[in-house]
């Protein structure tokens, strides 16, 4: 998943087609030179759907398409033969894709699973024919409905991630090579601040052919929920996520504090995050002595299961996997 091919939102002007309109008109035959009212309905107009896709991880191929268009419903026709309907048109999302009005910010649809479909616009109604206008009083209404407009709205299409675990930590951390060495991504690694710039996937095998899929998330920093930074753009990612697993280097100055500060973004962008499942893994821990790592695990948080590994030489790898696979399955 290269920087330049993952997109997570889209802007586009999403219009559903108009219904069609009712038809006006009266069975004629042979012998029956007054047959009464017989107009049909007009068609549906064209509805725009969401369909989930659970091989598709970006919103690329809707980045380009800034106006979806509906075709509208055909016109009732005599006989009391109903306009066809205008033709749905189909997006194809991934899962975890939520659509909002641009206007307002509401949400309006989720779309979570392989294969479902939701309307996003309604396509208009079509006009009732004049058969419906029949009564003892009025025998030959001249009259039908027209068909009723479709919807004109910006929508924008959010990518939320869908993750077993969600790598959580300052830039630098070592996240994107701890996701390199446990799976078989291949994300960004430099040694310089904010190497990640959109999340990485990786499907991570454990024993007897079970796996879980992590998420490499870019770096947060002190102000992120401000927009500081990345800004908020990427937190979302952390949402769906069922266990955060927090990466702290072994050379930070001060573990709690960077734990605190990753905790209290998190709070601050979204507080039902601080309900997730956390794990803590003090990265680069190759550096550390045992005698070190003893000390070290005075200033470590009390509240949070904690586990000392190094991607470069694989230490705690093992025992890491094993912590995730319990919490997920708990």
């Amino acid at each position: 998943m290269s920087g330049s091919n993952f997109i997570d939102y889209v802007k586009f002007c999403s219009r559903s087609g108009k219904g069609g309109a009712g038809s006006v008109h009266f069975r004629r035959e042979k012998f029956v030179p007054k047959g009464g009212p017989d107009g049909g309905d007009g068609g549906r107009g064209g509805h725009i759907i969401l369909r989930g896709n659970a091989q598709l991880w970006t919103l690329l191929h809707l980045k380009y398409r800034k106006h979806v268009i509906a075709v509208g419903g055909g016109p009732g026709e005599g006989g009391c033969r109903s306009g066809a309907d205008g033709e749905d048109i189909i997006l194809e999302v991934p899962l975890g894709t939520i659509a909002r009005n641009f206007e307002t910010g509401e949400k309006m649809i989720e779309v979570a699973e392989d294969g479902q479909e939701i309307v996003l616009t309604q396509g208009g109604r079509g006009g009732l024919g004049n058969h419906h206008f029949k009564n003892s009083v009025q025998q030959t209404p001249r009259h039908a409905q027209p068909g009723e407009d479709g919807i004109e709205e910006w929508v924008v299409l959010e990518l939320k991630l869908l993750a077993d675990v969600g790598l959580v930590g300052f830039p630098n951390a070592g996240k994107s090579t701890l996701l390199s060495v446990i799976s078989a991504a291949k994300p960004k690694i430099a040694d310089y601040a904010f190497t990640t710039l959109v999340p990485n996937l990786g499907v991570v095998e454990y024993r007897d052919y079970k796996s879980f899929v992590m998420a490499d998330i870019p770096g947060i920093i002190e102000g992120a929920a401000e927009g500081k930074g990345l800004g908020t753009r990427f937190l979302r990612h952390i949402e769906r996520n069922s266990i955060l697993l927090f990466l702290i280097p072994a050379d930070s100055n001060d573990v709690q504090k960077e734990y605190d500060i990753l905790l209290n973004e998190l709070k601050k962008f979204n507080p039902e995050l601080l309900d997730k499942r956390r794990l803590l893994a003090v990265s680069k821990s190759d550096m550390l002595d045992q005698e070190l790592k003893d000390e070290m695990v005075q200033e470590l948080p009390k509240d949070v299961p904690y586990l000392f590994i190094s991607s470069v030489v694989q230490e705690g790898l093992v025992e890491l996997k094993d912590e995730i696979w319990k919490a997920i399955n708990e």
